[in-house]
C-alpha cells in the first residue's frame, strides 16, 4: 500500500516553473529520498504535500486524502520538519513543544510516549531558549515538535543542514527507530552518507524527477552532480603557496590561552595556535564545541575573558575595529543583499571595507569581467543561480584584498558539483597569499585543508595536517577521526 502518490504535480512562480509534471508514490512504511541540487524544488513539493501550498497542476495524497480537498485530514496526519529548525527562538524548549502540541488540538502529555526517546535526552533544558541550544539539540526539539501529535508520515526538508556528523548520525538513529514503528518518512539532504540510509530515492532537477531508484544506483547513474571527482591543488599554486610561506615566516593569527566564558561556563577554554600566511586552515567541532564562539573573538565581534590573540596583525582585545577593515567574511547564507543587484552588494561591501571610490570603480570592472557577470551586473542577487551567489559571495569577501578570509560553513546545503567549483575559488585565493580559516561540517572538506584543529569541550582537542591526523588515530578519513574525538564530548551546548 502507498503512503504517498503524486500524478503530474506542477507549480509556477511566474516565468520559474518549481515543479514541472512530477509523478512517484512512497510505500507506507518506507524511508523515501528526495535529492537534487538548491532551487530543485524539493521544498515546494514538500509545501503541497503538506498542505501549504495549492499545486497549479496535478494531484497527490496522503494516506488517501487529496492534499487540495481533504487538508484538515492530513494535517492530523504528517509531521513536518522543515530546514533551519522551524522553532521559535526566544521560546523555551518546553514552550515550543506546548505550542506545537496546542497547534495539533493535542498535549505534550498525551504525546510523550511518542517522543520520549527523543526529547527525554533534552528534557533537562526544558527552560532553555531554543535560540540558546546548539544545532544538535535544536534538531531533537524540532523532531518532537513534528513528532508530539503522533503523525503516520513525517516530511523533513533537509534537516541536517548546518549540524555536524556525530549530531547528523544521531539523527538518522532516531528516523530508523520511527521507521520501526511504521512511520513513512520523507527526507531530502545533501549528504550522501545520509542518502544510503533511504531505501529509495527520487532525484529532483530543475523541477523535474530525473529517475527514482535505490541510492546506490542513483548516485552511480547521476555521480557528475553527487560524486564529482576530487580536487586537488595544482602543482603551480602549491609552489606559490609554499614561497609565500617561507618568505612570510610570520603568522597571520596567533591565539594564546584564550578564554571566553559566560558566568561559570567557558564556551572556549584556553586555547592556544597559530595559522601561516596562505594557509588554508580548518576550524572543526561538534555543535556546540565552542568554535563559533572563538571565532567571533577572531573576527572582532566578541571580546575574550582572558587570553591574547592578534589577526593580521592587530590585537583582538584592544583594535577589533582595525581587524574588521583586514578581514573578509562570509557566512553560510552567503552575506548577500539579495533584494540589491550584482554591481550594488559589490560597491556596499567595498564600502563597508574602506575602500576609496576610485579603487572601488575599477576594481568592480575587473571581478565583473574575471567572473564572466558583466552582462548580469544590474540583475538582483536573488535571480542568481547557487554557483553564481556562492562564486559572488565568496569573490566580495575578498575583494578589499585582505590578508585572511574566515568562511563560516559556507558550502552548507550545497550539493557536490556546487561545493567542489567553491574550493576551486579558496585554492586560487590561497595561491595570492590570502589565509583562509574555514569551519566546515563536510568531512570531504576537511581532507582539502593544509591542517585541521578539532575542538570537544571548548579545548583544542587535536591538531595537524589530514594525515597526521588519520594516522595519529589510526582512522581511514577524516569523517572516522572527527567522530572518534567529538563522541568524547562531555557537554551539552555551546
Amino acid at each position: 500500500m502507498n503512503a504517498i502518490e503524486v500524478n503530474g504535480i506542477s507549480k509556477h512562480y511566474g516565468k520559474v516553473h518549481a515543479l514541472q509534471d512530477v509523478s512517484f508514490s512512497v510505500r507506507s512504511g518506507e524511508v523515501f529520498g528526495i535529492i537534487g541540487p538548491d532551487g530543485a524544488g524539493k521544498t515546494s513539493l514538500y509545501r503541497i504535500l503538506c498542505t501549504l501550498l495549492k499545486p497549479d497542476g496535478g494531484t497527490a495524497s496522503v494516506e488517501g486524502h487529496d492534499t487540495v480537498g481533504q487538508m484538515k485530514e492530513i494535517r492530523k496526519r504528517v509531521g513536518y520538519m522543515p530546514g533551519r529548525f522551524s522553532l521559535y527562538q526566544d521560546l523555551t524548549v518546553e514552550e515550543n513543544l506546548k505550542f506545537f502540541a496546542t497547534l495539533f488540538g493535542t498535549t505534550v502529555e498525551k504525546g510523550y510516549d511518542n517522543i520520549k526517546a527523543i526529547y527525554s535526552q533534552i528534557e533537562r533544558f526544558k527552560d532553555r531558549r531554543a535560540g540558546a541550544l546548539s544545532g544538535g539539540m535544536k534538531q531533537k526539539l524540532a523532531l518532537s515538535c513534528a513528532l508530539v501529535h503522533q503523525p503516520s508520515v513525517l516530511f523533513l526538508d533537509e534537516p541536517t543542514t548546518g549540524v555536524d556528523p556525530v549530531s547528523r548520525k544521531e539523527l538518522w538513529e532516531m528516523l530508523l527507530m520511527l521507521k520501526e514503528r511504521g512511520i513513512t518518512i520523507v527526507a531530502s539532504t545533501p549528504y550522501l552518507d545520509e542518502v544510503h540510509c533511504c531505501e529509495r530515492v527520487a532525484f529532483l532537477d530543475k523541477g523535474c524527477i530525473r529517475g527514482i531508484d535505490t541510492p546506490e544506483i542513483i548516485l552511480e547513474k547521476f555521480k557528475d552532480v553527487f560524486n564529482p571527482p576530487g580536487i586537488k591543488r595544482s602543482e603551480e599554486l602549491i609552489v606559490k603557496s609554499e614561497e609565500l610561506t617561507s618568505a612570510a615566516p610570520d603568522h597571520v593569527i596567533e591565539v594564546s590561552h584564550l578564554v571566553k566564558a559566560f558566568g561559570s561556563f567557558h564556551a572556549v577554554d584556553d586555547i592556544s595556535f597559530t595559522v601561516k600566511k596562505g594557509e588554508i586552515f580548518g576550524f572543526l567541532g561538534a555543535n556546540g564545541a565552542g568554535k563559533t564562539t572563538a571565532m567571533h573573538m577572531l573576527t572582532g565581534l566578541n571580546q575574550p575573558t582572558s587570553g591574547t590573540g592578534r589577526v593580521a596583525g592587530y590585537d583582538i582585545c584592544k583594535e577589533h575595529e582595525q581587524i574588521k577593515k583586514h578581514i573578509g567574511y562570509m557566512s553560510q547564507r552567503f552575506s548577500l543583499y539579495e533584494d540589491m543587484t550584482v554591481a550594488e552588494n559589490i560597491r556596499l561591501f567595498a564600502g563597508i571595507y574602506g575602500m576609496k571610490h576610485e579603487d572601488i570603480k575599477l576594481k568592480t570592472d575587473e571581478l565583473l569581467s574575471r567572473l564572466h557577470f558583466t552582462e548580469h551586473k544590474n540583475d538582483l542577487v536573488g535571480s542568481l543561480p547557487l554557483g553564481w551567489k556562492q562564486k559572488l559571495a565568496f569573490s566580495v569577501s575578498i575583494f578589499h584584498e585582505p590578508s585572511i578570509v574566515f568562511l563560516d560553513e559556507p558550502t552548507g546545503g550545497v550539493d557536490p558539483a556546487t561545493r567542489r567549483q567553491f574550493w576551486e575559488l579558496i585554492y586560487e585565493a590561497a595561491g595570492r597569499g590570502i589565509t583562509v580559516f574555514v569551519t566546515t561540517h563536510y568531512m570531504d572538506e576537511a581532507e582539502y585543508c593544509d591542517r585541521i584543529s578539532i575542538m570537544v569541550d571548548g579545548k583544542i582537542s587535536a591538531m595537524g595536517t589530514p594525515e597526521e591526523l588519520k594516522r595519529k588515530y589510526n582512522q581511514p578519513d577524516m569523517d572516522h577521526v572527527f567522530t572518534y574525538l567529538a563522541r568524547q564530548a562531555t557537554r551539552s551546548s555551546d
